[in-house]
């Protein structure tokens, strides 16, 4: 009887608070990490070793939905750190992938907007606050970077990666 009356009150109280939680990604914590970082081979390349970072990118993001630059370009064989700049009020996020890759997850976002994830190649960034991805490109290719906050992808918050061949 215990069960039921928790599982009853349970209940209630999910669906009292369910607009809070349907409210939107923004309103969901993000932590640091202090797991290792799995390197993961991806398309666009994989976890970087902060040791190995000869340049630092600083990418700007604000409430007009837009990165500044929007686009950028390395060489293949480059580790970068990625810094992205909130310079806005809300909760902004910067992922790297391909274009499919990153319509998919914003779909994904758009039906869980309370899903909690936290990969290498994305920096969860407060109002004010900065953000790092340190990544090695070791393909050539052209990526994007996204806010996948529902809303913010639909509104245009992108950017592309052109990563250069090696040099010879």
């Amino acid at each position: 009887m215990k069960t039921i009356k928790f599982i009853a009150a349970w209940a209630i109280g999910t669906s009292a608070f369910g607009t809070f939680s349907a409210c939107g990604h923004e309103n969901m914590p993000h932590h640091a990490s202090t797991a290792p970082v799995v390197k993961e081979q991806k398309d666009w390349g994989i976890a970087g070793d902060a040791q190995q970072v000869r340049r630092t990118i600083t990418i700007h993001m604000g409430d007009d939905m837009r990165f500044r630059p929007r686009h950028i370009e390395v060489r293949e064989g480059d580790t970068v750190r990625l810094r992205a700049q909130n310079k806005g009020q809300v909760l902004h996020e910067i992922v790297i992938g391909t274009k499919a890759e990153l319509d998919q997850h914003a779909e994904l976002m758009k039906k869980h907007p309370g899903m909690e994830h936290d990969e290498p190649y994305m920096a969860h960034v407060a109002a004010g606050k900065a953000g790092d991805i340190v990544w090695h490109f070791n393909r050539a290719g052209s990526f994007d970077f996204a806010c996948l906050i529902p809303g913010h992808y639909q509104a245009g918050m992108t950017g592309a990666i052109t990563v250069l061949p090696r040099k010879p």
